[in-house]
């Protein structure tokens, strides 16, 4: 009977090792099932995006549109060459003062310099002699032509007294206009030249200082530059695939370098005649109003053309994300719904982006503020 009874115990626990063999298999089920449940809803979290704060979201209608391609060429400005004056003086001496800088506004007759000049002297000194000699000639000629009414003088005197006093008064002409082109008045004329400003306009450069000497029209440089530059020239160069796109009377887009985000438009004035053999360019010429003077000679921008047209699909930039070498959109899918598309992109368009894949007429897309959307996943 022990015997027995040792036998039948083994027996009778098996049952119970089975059911707890059992019940600890089905518990280890349970878990992998709930790991598989949350790895779905983490995967659908994914898919789905839900903003955490409407407000902070804009969304539009994605639309076809006229997508513009653009040439765009280097430029750099120059002042109208028909406005700019360069001044010399016209008579050689010593500067005496120098009233102007680079870049002061002048008017019209505004005194540039002050020069005590030799050869205004030696131009007033040949007036006054012109003054006394014709002073005396028309003396001469009024007695002559007394006599000769009286019958007292022969007739060839009375001409040659008449000729005379003819030749006193072109000398005496010559030498006033001679004063008049340095640009003095011949009866307030002094040894001091004043260099006045032929017109108005901005001073572009000065080529000399008080105490120097300058050699008069002979000068290796002028005194000073004074531009008009109220209209400004935009100039640059295009290759001749380019050249449909640079039509005389057509509009342009200016950007300078110097003020980011500003675009000026004028008009294509000129195209060159001819190419350079050497760069195989032709210049294009766009004149700009420059009301302001912001524009400054000497800077450097970019002129944009218009080449062509195509439909196609733009969005804002703001509403493009990208992350290394992707790029992406949120879509509508319900209400506050989105998912995440991957886009691909193309030109970039003052400030929008074009679409070229991932988009279609119709598509609602968050159009600033999509990294909320990310944020929201996140959290």
């Amino acid at each position: 009977m022990p015997n027995v009874s040792q036998t039948q115990r083994p027996l009778r626990l098996t049952p119970i090792f089975a059911l707890a063999l059992l019940v600890g298999c089905s518990h280890g089920q349970s878990g992998s099932s709930g790991t598989v449940s949350a790895q779905t809803t983490q995967t659908a979290d994914q898919a789905d995006y839900v903003a955490p704060d409407a407000r902070g979201i804009q969304t539009l209608v994605v639309k076809t549109t006229q997508v513009p391609e653009y040439v765009e060429i280097t430029a750099h400005i120059e002042a109208d060459p028909t406005r700019v004056v360069h001044v010399f003086p016209p008579a050689g001496g010593r500067i005496t003062e120098m009233r102007v800088r680079p870049w002061d506004h002048v008017k019209e007759g505004q005194i540039l310099a002050v020069i005590e000049s030799s050869d205004l002297s030696r131009a007033v000194a040949d007036y006054h002699k012109a003054m006394a000699d014709n002073e005396v000639k028309e003396k001469a000629f009024a007695r002559s032509q007394d006599l000769y009414e009286h019958h007292a003088i022969a007739e060839r005197d009375y001409q040659q007294a008449q000729a005379d006093l003819q030749m006193s008064q072109a000398d005496l002409a010559a030498a006033r206009e001679q004063i008049r082109v340095l640009g003095m008045d011949p009866d307030k004329a002094s040894t001091e030249l004043h260099l006045n400003a032929p017109r108005a306009g901005v001073v572009l450069d000065v080529g000399a200082a008080s105490g120097e000497f300058s050699n008069a029209l002979s000068a290796p440089a002028p005194l000073c530059t004074i531009a008009d530059i109220s209209t400004i020239w935009a100039v640059g160069d295009v290759y001749e695939d380019q050249l449909s796109a640079a039509k005389q009377g057509e509009q342009a887009q200016v950007t300078l370098n110097a003020y980011p985000g500003r675009t000026w438009t004028g008009r294509v004035s000129v195209v060159s005649g001819a190419v350079d053999p050497n760069t195989r360019t032709l210049h294009v010429r766009v004149v700009l109003p420059n009301a302001d003077e912001q524009i400054k000679p000497a800077m450097f921008g970019t002129i944009r053309l218009l080449r062509s047209s195509s439909p196609g699909i733009l969005v804002p930039a703001t509403a493009v994300v990208r992350e290394e070498n992707s790029a992406y959109v949120f879509v509508a899918t319900g209400a506050n719904h989105f998912e995440r598309r991957d886009v691909t992109l193309g030109r970039a368009l003052d400030g929008s982006l074009e679409i070229t894949k991932g988009l279609k007429e119709g598509d609602t897309i968050v159009s600033s503020n999509p990294l909320l959307l990310r944020a929201a996943t996140q959290g």
